[in-house]
């Protein structure tokens, strides 16, 4: 994988946005360890005029928050060492794209075991409809994973190859 598969994920990121409505604002990650890198999909929606946020852990069992970001945004090392914008203000997206170690044909992820983003998903859609989807390489799908009660199941899987929907 390279940046070829992070321009295919990007293709097939903006046409899963392009089939859903009311999106404004997008959050994505500034990508940790072997991630698949979403910053070909965060330049394409920027130049859309999509407004753009990225996480921060807030604390341990809370929800993630969102700060805005931009491409050339000066960032600062955030919890975990994760870089995050250096913004004091916060949004809340219509869309996220989140990463993960591995994902199932039933859109279930595997994340790092913090359950940040389950609680994220859950605080965000208790409040209104926010789109969820996983972007992740292909080569991550494994055939089942366990799921717990507070488990967010995803929109969709965004990969290189193509969307993964729920089966």
């Amino acid at each position: 994988a390279g940046f070829g598969a992070e321009r295919e994920a990007a293709a097939h990121a903006l046409d899963v946005l392009a089939a859903v409505a009311g999106v404004a604002t997008g959050a994505a990650y500034l990508p940790i360890r072997s991630e698949l890198d979403p910053m070909p999909l965060m330049l394409a929606l920027a130049g859309l005029g999509y407004r753009l946020c990225v996480p921060m852990i807030v604390g341990r069992g809370l929800p993630l928050r969102f700060l805005p970001w931009t491409p050339g945004a000066a960032t600062r090392p955030g919890p975990f060492g994760v870089a995050v914008p250096d913004a004091a203000d916060h949004v809340e997206p219509d869309a996220l794209f989140v990463p993960m170690l591995a994902f199932d044909a039933r859109c279930h992820r595997l994340g790092y075991g913090g359950g940040y983003y389950d609680r994220t998903i859950a605080a965000l859609r208790a409040s209104r409809h926010v789109h969820a989807f996983g972007f992740a390489y292909a080569a991550q799908q494994v055939e089942n994973l366990p799921v717990g009660n507070s488990d967010m199941r995803l929109d969709a899987i965004v990969t290189e190859a193509g969307v993964v929907r729920p089966a």
